[in-house]
């Protein structure tokens, strides 16, 4: 259990808004790029978009790698125009799982040619982490959020429906499991090649709110800088369920603070949010500006 763990495991200085940055002097960009998804997450509904919903998985369209540095440039001028905070990261985050989707690296590899400053993050269920290491150091990739929802099978069978691993589509607590191996696998592979690595716990009450505070531990054992516990979104197989209150998720973190540092300002960015978090860029209106143009 959590209790009697070491102190809190601080995490490495850095701009990234979404890694304890100061998110008003930096801003980012998701590029989504990566539609296909290997798992199937219980609070995971990507089929309708909506301009004015905020999670996860959604996008007003998916972009081509090509797009998608037409996009940078355009957010990055737009920016620089306003004379504000500047464009600092890129970063893939879906609306699919990007290690699942060959368009990820080689979105990576025309922004880094184009914009060679800019910070690149990604986001992964962890699945196919550990056989991407290699190529996620190879693209210069400065830090990675892994969301991991369960710290058992037997938990992890009542949060995923089922993935897809080794051509076959698994179910219950054997696809739970090798989730869970891969994704510890690859946060420890990520964190001693000396990624700045964040573990993403979407908070489900009574489903896996008993496991939070013991992924807190491993996840610092394993080498993690941060954690971020989001408070469930009920949608999908967890449609009917009741989310946890502000101050619940609020005392949760102080607890898991005491083991490893807690992001505590993320907004359940969209997979196409840009701009300074919790200000994104309409973007609609400034790519038909610039075709107005």
């Amino acid at each position: 259990m959590a209790s009697g763990c070491p102190m809190m495991k601080m995490q490495q200085k850095t701009e990234h808004p979404c890694f304890g940055g100061d998110h008003s002097k930096a801003g980012r960009i998701h590029l989504p790029v990566a539609p296909g998804c290997n798992i199937k997450c219980g609070f995971c509904e990507r089929k309708f978009d909506c301009a004015n919903e905020s999670r996860p998985g959604v996008t007003s369209r998916v972009l081509t790698p090509e797009q998608g540095v037409a996009r940078v440039r355009l957010v990055k001028e737009h920016m620089e125009q306003q004379g504000g905070p500047q464009l600092k990261v890129v970063g893939i985050a879906g609306p699919g799982d990007p290690l699942a989707n060959p368009k990820t690296f080689e979105a990576f590899d025309k922004v880094r040619a184009a914009f060679p400053e800019m910070t690149l993050c990604l986001s992964t269920n962890g699945l196919c982490l550990p056989e991407s290491i290699d190529k996620i150091l190879q693209y210069d990739i400065h830090s990675l959020t892994v969301t991991i929802n369960a710290l058992t099978p037997q938990t992890g069978a009542r949060v995923y429906e089922w993935i897809h691993y080794g051509g076959q589509r698994l179910y219950g607590e054997e696809a739970a499991e090798i989730l869970l191996k891969q994704q510890l696998t690859g946060l420890k592979m990520a964190a001693a090649a000396g990624l700045l690595v964040k573990v993403n716990f979407v908070y489900i009450p009574g489903v896996n709110d008993h496991e939070v505070l013991d992924l807190a531990v491993k996840a610092r054992e394993l080498g993690a800088n941060m954690m971020n516990i989001l408070p469930v979104i009920p949608i999908g197989m967890f449609k009917e369920i009741e989310p946890p209150s502000e101050a619940t998720i609020e005392m949760v973190r102080n607890q898991a603070e005491l083991i490893l540092s807690q992001a505590r300002h993320c907004k359940l960015c969209r997979a196409d949010a840009a701009g300074v978090v919790g200000k994104d860029i309409d973007l609609e209106k400034l790519e038909a500006g610039q075709m107005a143009s």
